[in-house]
Parts: C-alpha cells; structure tokens; sequence
C-alpha cells in the first residue's frame, strides 16, 4: 500500500512523517552525536519555525499523528520485562582446618 501526502509518496515512516509535518523529523528529535552547537542551533530554528503562524497547528498535528501510530502499530509498545542476567559469585575462601 503506497502512502501518499500532498501529492508525494512517502518510501518510510520517517518519510512519512516529514511529509505529513512539512518538517523533517531530526529537527524535532535531533540526531545521534550532535554537538551542544548544533543541538542548540536545531532548538533554535525549531522555535521559528513554531512561531510561524503558518506551523501554529503543528503541536496539534504532531499529538495527532502520534495517536494514529499508537493505534494503528499497538504491538510497538508491547514492553516486556527482560531476566536479568545472573551473577556469579566468586567463590569464598574458607580458612583451613
């Protein structure tokens, strides 16, 4: 099944997402590794981009479509507990006899 957003096909949900915000993604989640410069460089053009009155709905558009995919994939937060590895002890040294 295609995924189609204004008129462009979205190839992935990150894809997806972008299209459907007219932003992508990593400047809302940054991206692995980013310095405290780019990371303060990405918050502040997030927040132009918020105070666009053009994006005004995006809060809105983002808790909408964060709805739609707990509703639609539910088996992503199917959290379940992990057994913790058991540590061996090392052995006690006695005192001779």
């Amino acid at each position: 099944m295609k995924c189609i957003v204004a008129g462009h096909q979205a190839l992935s949900p990150a894809e997806f997402a972008e299209l459907a915000l007219g932003t992508p993604v990593e400047l809302w989640l940054g991206v692995e590794g980013e310095s405290d410069e780019e990371r303060a460089a990405r918050l502040d053009a997030a927040r132009d981009i918020l105070a666009d009155p053009e994006y005004r709905g995006l809060p809105d558009d983002l808790v909408r479509l964060a709805a739609r995919v707990v509703e639609e994939h539910p088996d992503l937060f199917n959290v379940v507990p992990l057994a913790r590895p058991v540590r061996s002890r090392p052995a006690r040294r006695g005192a001779a006899a």
